[in-house]
């Protein structure tokens, strides 16, 4: 634990500033790999509406590449740029670069997606289809570019982006340092106040210049007066005490001869009550969880998600006990339940069921009966950048993301796997 606000605070913000960069940097980068992408695709599917417009029927029915377009890159071999002109599964024409091989593409028009080359590589693929009058099959066009070189234009802008995001880190990290020096710097005020009350050289702080510490001083000031008062009622206390023993001792002693051995006793019991008085008349003053029920925030999110669930005619079972309690924020609770159960919402076809149950931790189990997700995709799914899609495609979602890393911020976790009712199953386990 630290014990330091000022290493507190420059924790904080140290934490806070990495974690909005390194969104900011993963949000320009998809802006930017979708921009690269599709520039790609929109040259790849001009060349393909290109190779369509030149292909011909003749009047027997046969269809032909008339005038093929003249491009360096469908030269060279093996380069990754292709391009095939086929008449249902007939291969009629191929760009040079092709040679004897080749392309695959799922049927129909295919906008853009990945496929490995006949040397291994990974190509960027795109589909185009038509129907030509006097031709019985479809005629496809299919153009392919290197992924690879999509791929290093990417790492030319990222390399940039990730170096100017740094700067711009380390400037907003000094700027953090200054800031919380000069913002520390009443605190300091008011520990050097205080180590001048406790050398006895003040006997009140000086009110601060920041309404924030003013309070503060204020109680200080209240507790060392208090102080002052307490110890003079004490010293008080202690004159009278020994006022009134002083008095009797006196008059023992003139009662008393003056050889009488008692004599001594008496005087020195005067000794010490006069060394007691004196030394406290002489001394100076001194320096003197959060608990959230699980089942309203269900029930507030399913009222959000009504609507939907209508839509759907989705029946939702719950089982909760009202005592379930979850250690934490109510907004963080929300927060993982909230995306959970929106989540099993989209892909549910019909059910939902949520499961509470308490016994060292709190363990909240959300279950759908819609797609469901494969294992091998289940651990990708809980990092950021994963995809709340139970059928696992890749894609930019942060929802389980969010919620494993809060899940963790509690010293909790969150597990998926196969729910009894066909769908995903969602397990949330937190401090109760």
């Amino acid at each position: 634990m630290i014990r330091s606000i000022r290493g507190r605070l420059l924790l904080l913000a140290a934490a806070w500033l990495g974690a909005a960069l390194l969104a900011a940097f993963l949000f320009i980068s998809a802006l930017l790999e979708d921009f690269v992408t599709d520039r790609f695709d929109a040259e790849a599917a001009s060349l393909a509406d290109a190779l369509l417009a030149a292909v011909e029927t003749d009047e027997e029915g046969r269809v032909e590449l008339d005038d093929p377009p003249a491009d360096p890159r469908f030269d060279l071999p093996l380069t990754g740029w292709y391009w095939q002109i086929q008449v249902g599964d007939a291969v009629i024409a191929r760009s040079g670069s092709l040679l004897d091989g080749r392309l695959q593409a799922p049927a129909g028009d295919f906008a853009g997606g990945k496929g490995v080359g006949a040397d291994g590589a990974v190509l960027r693929v795109l589909r185009r289809q038509v129907s030509l009058p006097g031709s019985d099959a479809p005629v496809a066009a299919i153009v392919t570019a290197p992924q690879g070189q999509i791929d290093h234009s990417l790492r030319q802008i990222s390399r940039p982006l990730g170096i100017a995001l740094a700067g711009l880190g380390i400037v907003m990290a000094a700027a953090s340092l200054v800031q919380v020096t000069a913002g520390l710097d009443s605190l300091n005020q008011v520990r050097r106040d205080l180590a001048q009350v406790r050398a006895g050289h003040k006997s009140r702080l000086t009110p601060p210049p920041v309404s924030e510490l003013r309070p503060l001083a204020a109680e200080i000031n209240a507790a060392l007066d208090g102080n002052a008062a307490l110890l003079a009622r004490s010293r008080q206390h202690l004159g009278n005490l020994a006022h009134s023993l002083k008095t009797p001792l006196a008059a023992l002693a003139n009662e008393l001869p003056a050889d009488h051995k008692g004599q001594a006793l008496i005087a020195r019991m005067d000794r010490l009550i006069g060394w007691h008085l004196r030394r406290a008349r002489s001394a100076g003053p001194r320096a003197l969880g959060q608990r959230t029920p699980v089942r309203p925030v269900i029930d507030d999110i399913l009222m959000v998600l009504r609507w939907p669930m209508q839509d759907k005619g989705m029946t939702v079972r719950i089982d909760c006990p009202a005592t379930a309690a979850f250690a934490g924020e109510r907004q963080d609770l929300e927060e993982m339940i909230g995306n959970l159960t929106e989540n099993a919402v989209k892909w549910g076809r019909a059910r939902l069921q949520i499961t509470v149950t308490r016994a060292d931790a709190l363990r909240i189990r959300i279950e759908d009966d819609g797609p469901g997700m494969a294992d091998t995709d289940a651990p990708r799914a809980l990092i950021r950048g994963g995809r709340l899609d139970e059928h696992g495609a890749s894609g930019s979602g942060l929802g389980l993301a969010i919620v494993a890393d809060l899940a963790a911020l509690h010293g909790g976790s969150l597990r998926l796997e196969r729910s009894d009712l066909g769908g995903l199953a969602a397990v949330l386990g937190l401090p109760a």
